[in-house]
């Protein structure tokens, strides 16, 4: 169970010293935080409170949305990445996952501005400059941009990025110590290439991350929140974590969940379903 990660979604009405208590006393080895429980303390008293439960930091998430096209919004993004790099360092991880943004003029969620940029390609190409602006500063403060490929209902408003082999392909000019991807079963267990992408992805040392959850259905009114505990939905566990591990994948396994009904649970009830569903479902295939 050391391997075990919960991730600050899955409680998301906890704070970072209530999530960790939970994670701790249900037998996590690791917690992942997002920045917003990490904002709320400071990312110096985070590392206390995640040292103090006895835990470590598994990721932070997240940085990203690099696809601005003008100069005031790129030295946002520029800006806001500087300071995640800073806390994920703050807090001892290395690992920062990318969740890379939607195209410009994009609503998460919602219908698009009336200026929307929809060239994909171009605004492809931008998250490639961004990651490349941001790699120097990330790897001086010892953390590596991780990519997360999102499933493609999301390219829209959210991550253009949505196969693993293209965060493979974004990621393949950097050092693997530089920029690696994650595996998150939510996003990517329909693919058909996922099985030689992650083969591809461990031959090159860029797995820095595993997270699970299942594809439920029905889907949310807010699809992004129709994520649902492992083994109540359609995710072939045993296969994916087969293949993760047969990668050479030996790090912290997330479980990253959204989803209202669950948040609506009380955090320890929802760490003791977590860390059961990793037992029975994915750990006897790492």
């Amino acid at each position: 169970m050391s391997r075990a990660s919960l991730n600050t979604a899955t409680v998301k009405h906890a704070s970072l010293a209530e999530a960790c208590e939970v994670a701790a006393e249900a037998g996590f080895g690791a917690v992942g935080p997002w920045r917003d429980v990490v904002q709320a303390v400071g990312a110096p008293q985070a590392a206390t409170i995640i040292a103090d439960a006895g835990l470590r930091a598994s990721s932070l998430c997240r940085g990203g949305f690099l696809t601005a096209a003008d100069d005031a919004g790129v030295r946002a993004a520029l800006d806001d990445n500087r300071r995640a790099i800073e806390e994920a360092a703050t807090i001892g991880t290395s690992e920062l996952v990318f969740v890379v943004g939607g195209l410009p003029g994009s609503t998460p969620g919602g219908a698009p501005s009336p200026d929307v940029d929809r060239d994909l390609v171009a605004t492809r190409g931008r998250v490639a400059d961004r990651i490349a602006d941001l790699v120097p500063f990330a790897a001086e403060h010892g953390v590596r941009i991780v990519l997360e490929p999102l499933h493609p209902i999301f390219a829209a408003d959210r991550a253009v990025i949505s196969t693993l082999a293209q965060a493979i392909d974004l990621a393949a000019p950097f050092a693997p110590t530089e920029v690696g991807v994650v595996v998150d079963t939510y996003h990517v267990w329909w693919d058909p290439a996922l099985r030689s992408s992650i083969a591809r992805a461990g031959r090159e040392d860029r797995i820095a991350s595993y997270q699970v959850c299942d594809w439920a259905l029905p889907l949310a009114a807010e699809p992004l929140n129709s994520r649902g505990h492992v083994g109540d939905g359609y995710v072939d566990f045993a296969t994916i974590t087969g293949w993760v591990r047969d990668a050479g994948y030996v790090g912290d396994v997330e479980t990253e969940i959204f989803n209202e009904q669950i948040w609506a649970r009380p955090p320890a009830e929802t760490a003791a379903t977590v860390l059961a569903r990793y037992e029975e479902h994915v750990a006897p295939h790492l």
